[in-house]
C-alpha cells in the first residue's frame, strides 16, 4: 500500500474565505453565529440563528460553469482552487487521469432545491425551470462542478453522508491513492446554509433555540447549558498525494494520513451511540498502528447536541481517559455539516504545524455527562505529532481519521 500525504489546503468558512482568515478568526476567539431575521417568516422554525459564510468573487467563475453551480458548489470550487495553489499542483496534472476528486455534501444545494419547488408548484409548471437548475440540485453537485470546472479526467465521486460526508470523502481519496488507483485527489465537502436544513434539526429538537437574542453564546459544545447545534456553511478541500511523489517534487507536506475508518451503529437513525463510536475509533487506531497513548490531540465532532456530545465524551473517556487534549471548533463556526470534517481537519493541521491547540469556544462549565476528558478551554501550547479527527452523522454513521506530522 502506498503512503498518503496532505499537501494542499483550501477553505471557505463563516470566519473567512481563506485558510489565513479562518485561522486568524480562531486565534481571536471569534464566534460567527448571527441572528437571521429573514427566517422569522417560516412558521414552526424556532432556531433563528446560523453561521453564514460570505459569497465572494463568484463572478470570477465563467458564467458557462457558474450556471450549474448553487451556493455550495461555488464554495467548493473556490476552496479547491486554493488547495491546488497551496499544493503547487502543475496544471497538466489535472488532465492525465491520475488526478481525481471526492467531494461530499449533505444534499444538493438546499437553496437551489427550494427555488426549484417554489418555481414549479404555484402553477405546476416544469417549463419554468432553467436547464441547469437540475445540476445545482443533484446530490453530487459539488463533485461534478469541481470536476467540470477544473477539467478533471480522473476519478470523480461524491460522499453524501450528512455530517460525515467530508471525512468520508477524505477517507475515500486516501484509499484510492493507497491502492495506486490515483496519484492526487482533491477531497473534502461543501455545504450551503438554508432554513430548510436548519428546520430538519429543529424538528428533531437538535437545533439551538434558547440563544436567538444572544447568538454569540451559542453553540456550546460539551457545556452544561448547550441546547443544540447551529448550522453553518462553507467548504473545505485538501489535496491528497502519493507520499513518495510529493517528496520527489519537494512539496510541502502538512501531514501523512496513517489511519481511517467508518463504521455504522445499525441501531438508531438520529441518536449517536457510544459503543459504535468507541468501535470506530479503536479500529481507526488499529489501522493506524498506534495506541491511545500515541494521540496528542483529538478534534471532536461535538456539535453541542445533548445526546451527541454525551456519547462522544463517553467514548473518548473510555478510550483515552483524561489525558489527551480535546476541543471542538463548532463554537466558532457552527456546524458546517457536510463540510465540517474537512474544514475542522484543516484547522487541526494548522494547530499541528503551530504547536497550538485552539479551545472549545463557549465551553464554560462542562456538563456532568461530558466530564472526565481533557477539555481545552484556553489556547494550549502543545507539540502535536499525531492527531485524531472524529465525525458522526445521522444514520448512525461514524468516521475517524488519524494524521501524523511529517518527520
Amino acid at each position: 500500500m502506498k503512503r498518503v500525504a496532505i499537501t494542499g489546503l483550501g477553505v471557505i468558512t463563516p470566519l473567512g474565505n481563506s485558510v489565513e482568515a479562518f485561522i486568524a478568526g480562531l486565534q481571536r476567539k471569534e464566534n460567527a453565529t448571527v441572528y437571521i431575521p429573514e427566517w422569522e417568516k417560516y412558521k414552526g422554525l424556532r432556531c433563528l440563528v446560523g453561521a453564514p459564510a460570505r459569497l465572494e468573487n463568484e463572478l470570477l467563475i465563467p458564467r458557462q460553469n457558474r450556471r450549474s453551480m448553487g451556493r455550495l458548489s461555488i464554495f467548493a470550487v473556490q476552496a479547491a482552487q486554493q488547495a491546488l495553489k497551496d499544493a503547487n499542483i502543475p496544471k497538466d496534472a489535472l488532465f492525465n487521469n491520475r488526478l481525481g476528486c471526492v467531494i461530499g455534501s449533505t444534499m444538493g444545494s438546499a437553496e437551489s432545491i427550494a427555488e426549484a419547488f417554489e418555481t414549479i408548484l404555484p402553477d405546476n409548471d416544469l417549463s419554468k425551470l432553467t436547464s441547469t437548475k437540475f445540476f445545482q440540485c443533484v446530490s453530487h453537485t459539488a463533485a461534478l462542478n469541481v470536476g467540470q470546472f477544473l477539467g478533471i479526467t480522473g476519478t470523480v465521486m461524491a460522499t453524501n453522508a450528512a455530517c460525515a460526508s467530508a471525512l468520508q470523502a477524505i477517507g475515500a481519496g486516501y484509499e484510492q491513492i493507497r491502492l495506486g488507483q490515483q496519484d492526487i485527489m482533491l477531497c473534502g465537502g461543501a455545504e450551503g446554509l438554508h432554513p430548510t436544513v436548519v428546520g430538519s434539526f429543529d424538528v428533531l429538537f437538535a437545533a439551538s433555540v434558547n440563544f436567538n437574542q444572544t447568538p454569540k453564546e451559542t453553540p456550546r459544545p460539551f457545556d452544561a447549558q448547550r441546547d443544540g447545534l447551529v448550522c453553518g456553511e462553507g467548504a473545505g478541500i485538501v489535496v491528497l498525494e502519493d507520499y513518495d511523489l510529493a517528496k520527489k517534487r519537494k512539496a510541502k507536506i502538512y501531514a501523512e494520513i496513517i489511519g481511517y475508518n467508518s463504521f455504522a451503529n445499525g441501531s438508531h437513525v438520529s441518536e449517536s451511540n457510544r459503543e459504535a463510536i468507541t468501535s470506530c475509533i479503536n479500529e481507526t487506531l488499529k489501522r493506524a498502528k498506534v495506541t491511545p497513548g500515541d494521540i496528542d490531540y483529538i478534534n471532536a465532532h461535538a456539535t453541542a447536541t445533548i445526546q451527541g456530545d454525551k456519547e462522544e465524551a463517553s467514548a473518548i473517556r473510555g478510550i483515552f481517559g483524561s489525558t489527551v487534549p480535546v476541543s471542538s471548533l463548532k463554537g466558532n463556526i457552527g456546524h458546517t455539516l457536510g463540510a465540517s470534517g474537512a474544514i475542522e481537519l484543516i484547522a487541526s493541521l494548522i494547530m499541528m504545524e503551530k504547536g497550538l491547540i485552539y479551545p472549545t469556544l463557549n465551553l464554560k462549565t462542562p456538563d456532568k455527562d461530558c466530564q472526565g476528558i481533557n477539555h481545552v478551554m484556553q489556547p494550549l501550547a502543545k507539540k502535536i505529532n499525531i492527531l485524531l479527527k472524529n465525525c458522526f452523522a445521522f444514520g448512525g454513521i461514524n468516521a475517524s481519521l488519524v494524521c501524523k506530522k511529517p518527520a
